[in-house]
């Protein structure tokens, strides 16, 4: 039998698709959530099989489940349409569940949002970025169907700093498009949650995936546009975070005077205690606003970048794993670009060694475009 709805759903949703193994934990997950029974894993892994290749129906209520995990309706999954009274139940089912959510409930998902903030920077977004997908998903599914003000923008708020961070682990797995789809839903939950700071920080944070693309104008436009958001509204520690990311992409559209002008805003504006409990998701202290510089002068071929970023490298706290990554494959460009090949080897070395332990697939990429020189020796 050809290809079930069912099947080119799984395969097509989230931008990348998902594994039975992705939505059979899905389907338990959404369960466990309603109080609904299921199948065993073993069981649902071979009736998932039955069901994509056609062999068997599905029955209630694994369609409602289906419906949920995926967001779409049963005409696109496949299934027989529904009287309109099943529909209404269903709805007020929704409408009941999105009705318990109170201030516990929130500061549950925000817990768990912080814990795969410190797990993503240690350990890179492979170890968290399915279990932060699916809170996504309830949490966007609780939004749709919540209707008390108060807790509706809270939880947005937590929505928003979810889907930001999803985006930056996608953009790390170089799942461009699904990092450019977290960013669009980070944005639209700011909104709802009436924060102008998220909006401005998910903003600023999407451009990268531009600069990516190699649509660098447009990035340093949408980072303009960032700082403007944030300009009458945030602290000044979101502010200077604002300024360095500004001069990361002017320093990707080779506008060395105005990036390097950028940075020094930034530390202008750094505050003494540069710590802000409702900006977890920002950390510029210490060595962070200088690796920034010096990944910076990096891209802008500046001689003193080798200096700068291993002056940064050494202070760098040793969980800030994905950090360090970036920073060696910096300092591996900025000695090839200096002429030093044997420097620049060895930090292509450990920086591809760390790059493989994350499964960082964008650092492993800016990695295959290193031309080492040759010292006399022969091409690389």
């Amino acid at each position: 039998m050809g290809k079930t709805r069912l099947q080119t759903v799984r395969k097509t949703a989230g931008g990348a698709g998902y594994s039975q193994v992705d939505v059979i934990n899905m389907l338990q997950q959404r369960a466990a959530m309603l109080g609904m029974p299921v199948m065993s894993s073993a069981s649902l892994k071979t009736k998932l099989s039955e069901w994509e290749n056609g062999h068997s129906a599905v029955s209630q209520p694994y369609r409602r489940l289906f419906r949920d995990i995926y967001g779409r309706t049963n005409e696109e999954l496949g299934f027989p349409s529904e009287n309109e009274d099943d529909e209404a139940d269903e709805l007020l089912s929704r409408l009941a569940i999105a009705r318990t959510v109170d201030a516990g409930t929130v500061e549950l998902f925000r817990r768990q949002v912080d814990q795969a903030r410190h797990v993503d920077r240690q350990f890179g977004g492979i170890a968290v970025l399915d279990q932060l997908r699916s809170n996504i998903r309830h949490m966007d599914d609780l939004l749709s169907y919540g209707t008390a003000r108060g807790q509706r923008e809270q939880l947005a708020g937590v929505l928003a700093e979810a889907s930001a961070l999803a985006g930056w682990e996608a953009l790390d797995r170089n799942a461009i498009r699904q990092a450019w789809d977290h960013h669009e839903r980070a944005k639209t939950a700011a909104r709802e949650a009436c924060s102008p700071l998220l909006l401005a920080h998910s903003t600023a944070q999407q451009a990268f995936v531009l600069i990516d693309l190699g649509e660098v104008e447009q990035a340093v436009d949408q980072l303009a546009q960032a700082r403007d958001i944030a300009e009458h509204s945030a602290p000044a520690l979101l502010r200077a975070w604002l300024a360095a990311a500004h001069g990361e992409g002017l320093a990707a559209d080779g506008r060395r005077d105005a990036a390097l002008h950028a940075f020094d805003a930034a530390g202008a504006l750094l505050p003494n205690d540069p710590v802000a409990p409702s900006l977890p998701y920002l950390f510029l202290g210490g060595a962070h606003l200088d690796r920034w510089r010096g990944h910076a002068l990096s891209r802008l071929g500046e001689p003193e970048a080798t200096d700068q970023l291993r002056d940064a490298l050494s202070r760098l706290p040793s969980e800030f794993t994905r950090a360090r990554t970036g920073m060696l494959v910096d300092l591996a460009f900025a000695h090839a670009a200096a002429g030093d090949r044997d420097e620049a080897l060895n930090y292509a070395r450990q920086a591809k060694r760390l790059a493989s332990q994350i499964k960082s697939d964008r650092q492993l990429r800016r990695l295959s475009r290193l031309i080492l020189p040759t010292n006399g020796i022969g091409p690389a």
